[in-house]
């Protein structure tokens, strides 16, 4: 038996898996501020894993026991890393809570805080020093233990002081918050069985290889895309990697590029944004004569957004400059609650669009392909393949029947490594998980492309984004994206939704970041853009300053809290100021 089949079926349980990987001789290299005074911090696996083994033994002299709850609120960093694997070595489901990445919102977020702790039942809060002044316990609160009095020089204890805990591959491991917009949390929940389910079937697709392999990441470690699909995949198979800070890509969004090339990392992933702000440092970079080397690079998955096709043809130009190979772009579909990983496209095979016609995706729900020039077209991303051990179909919303190829639907899914559901919430468990069936909320189709075997997954929105205009289905993303072409317009920064006109049609409003001072040419212009979209002009446009539109910690845009803003005219526009 080969070494990856013996990681992939040694255990449904995460422990079996992290200390086997930390025999290994691979590393996790924090950079940034990640990294804290220092430039790098090399650790290797198995010294990670030997200083969280000391502090899952002081986790439990604390109390802590298999099955508990543990918050843990703090900077992308090494001693939060070892705290985490410290609770998995305890027994306990992590949360970790969002970090405020906007100033302005540090209200907001010491409530939404407080909310997940107590939503989620955490037994104890580990706090980041860093961020003690940012939350203070009240009356109610679980105990806060300051991360530094759980290192080993602090408590006196080392890996010879831990008690094992039994492995329980149903026992939870993960409580992921949705990032949505209301006050409401929605705990996604799951166990061990379906993180090494979901670990071992993007590892099938991918063939990670410990040898070779270098994955780069600043992705927030609140979201699933970072703490899954990064870096608990990196620590169970024993991956090489380089992990920087949010902040410090958002800050030097070049820096990302500079890591990939310094490190020579091969595998990355990152939000559609990420890539539109790679692509300027890439021109600047080039233009400059500042050429790197991301020759070696196999893997630069998008996700976790909307795909905007041309944001990535942008990219794989701006990086071939730098020696990027065509094909290496992997657009990908995932949600939290399958874990992360739901759909791949096969390796190097990068980008692959279906161009179909817009007005019939809009009116019949049918993506028929165009066949002239003459035709409104929509450029839809090819997602790829279930994963394995996931199944997919598309079925009528209203009826619930399946559907054929390019029929736009519902997208339900089936498999092994779906949530058990939404934490104390029976009745939006009840709503998600149908007969087995998880229904996603997307609107997509499946087709086979030319000279395919099999169906692959295209996205075309959101069910309750959707705005309907003369019984037509009018996607919210193709009016942003034609927005975001105006100019002082900040593309990425639009948001488009409906809302209750006169007779009860609805209407379009769209907000809009803006930069500059011609707000009248801005206005007509998002006008006429979305008129060419839908074929109505929009009943308002809100232009808003830079850094003021409403998105979650992890960067997405808020449609849902943008129009209830809207409505209840708490949306600061320019014409406010």
């Amino acid at each position: 038996m080969s070494e990856k089949q013996t990681v992939s079926t040694m255990s449904k349980s995460l422990l079996p898996r992290i200390r086997q990987a930390a025999a290994g001789t691979n590393s996790v290299t924090f950079v940034g501020s990640a990294a804290g005074n220092s430039e790098k911090d090399l650790v290797p696996w198995s010294t990670l894993h030997s200083d969280a083994t000391a502090v899952a033994a002081a986790l439990q002299q604390k109390g802590l026991q298999p099955g508990d709850h543990v918050a843990l609120l703090g900077l992308t960093s090494r001693r939060l890393v070892t705290a985490l694997q410290a609770v998995w070595l305890a027994g306990g489901c992590v949360i970790v809570l969002p970090i405020p990445m906007r100033m302005g919102s540090i209200a907001e977020f010491i409530i939404q805080t407080r909310a997940s702790i107590h939503y989620s039942d955490a037994t104890m809060l580990l706090l980041d020093p860093g961020l003690s002044s940012f939350y203070e316990s009240e009356a109610g609160d679980p105990p806060v233990i300051q991360l530094d009095q759980l290192s080993p020089a602090h408590t006196g204890l080392s890996a010879a002081d831990y008690t094992p805990v039994a492995d329980d591959p149903e026992r939870l491991v993960i409580m992921q918050f949705t990032s949505g917009s209301t006050s409401v949390p929605k705990g996604v929940m799951l166990p061990h069985l379906a993180i090494c389910a979901n670990i071992d079937a993007m590892d099938q697709v991918v063939d990670l290889d410990p040898e070779n392999d270098v994955l780069v990441s600043w992705l927030p470690l609140y979201h699933d895309m970072g703490l899954i699909g990064v870096l608990t995949t990196s620590m169970l198979k024993g991956i090489n990697l380089v992990l920087a800070a949010p902040q410090d890509f958002l800050s030097t969004p070049a820096d990302w590029m500079h890591w990939m090339n310094d490190y020579r990392g091969t595998i990355t992933a990152g939000p559609n944004f990420s890539y539109v702000l790679a692509t300027r440092a890439l021109r600047r970079m080039a233009d400059s004569g500042d050429l790197l080397n991301l020759s070696q690079v196999r893997m630069a998955l998008n996700g976790a957004e909307p795909i905007d096709p041309d944001a990535v043809e942008k990219f794989v130009s701006a990086a071939r400059r730098h020696g990027f190979r065509p094909g290496a772009e992997f657009c990908a579909f995932g949600m939290a609650e399958v874990s992360i990983g739901g759909t791949f496209p096969p390796i190097m095979r990068g980008l692959l669009c279906d161009t179909v016609n817009r007005e019939a995706l809009e009116a019949e729900k049918v993506a028929r392909p165009v066949q002239s020039d003459l035709e409104p077209v929509r450029r839809l991303p090819l997602l790829g393949h279930p994963l394995p051990g996931l199944k997919m179909r598309i079925c009528d919303p209203q009826t619930g029947a399946e559907l054929a190829e390019r029929k736009v639907g519902e997208l339900q899914i089936a498999g092994t490594s779906l949530t058990t559901g939404y934490y104390k919430r029976p009745d939006l468990t009840a709503a998600l998980l149908k007969d087995g069936w998880l229904r996603t909320g997307d609107l997509g189709y499946f087709v086979t492309p030319p000279g395919g075997s099999r169906p692959e997954l295209v996205i075309c929105g959101r069910i309750k984004d959707v705005i309907i205009i003369a019984g037509r289905n009018i996607y919210p993303e193709d009016i942003e994206r034609a927005a975001g072409t105006v100019e002082g317009v900040r593309p990425g920064n639009v948001i488009a939704f409906g809302i209750d006109g006169s007779k009860g049609k609805e209407t379009v409003v769209v907000v809009a970041e803006v930069k500059g001072d011609n707000y009248d040419q801005i206005r007509k212009s998002i006008r006429y853009r979305t008129l060419s979209v839908c074929g109505v002009p929009p009943k308002d446009v809100a232009l808003v300053k830079p850094g003021t539109m409403p998105k979650t910690s992890s960067g997405k845009l808020q449609r849902s809290l943008c129009k209830q803003q809207y409505l209840e005219k708490t949306l600061q526009t320019l014409e406010d100021l």
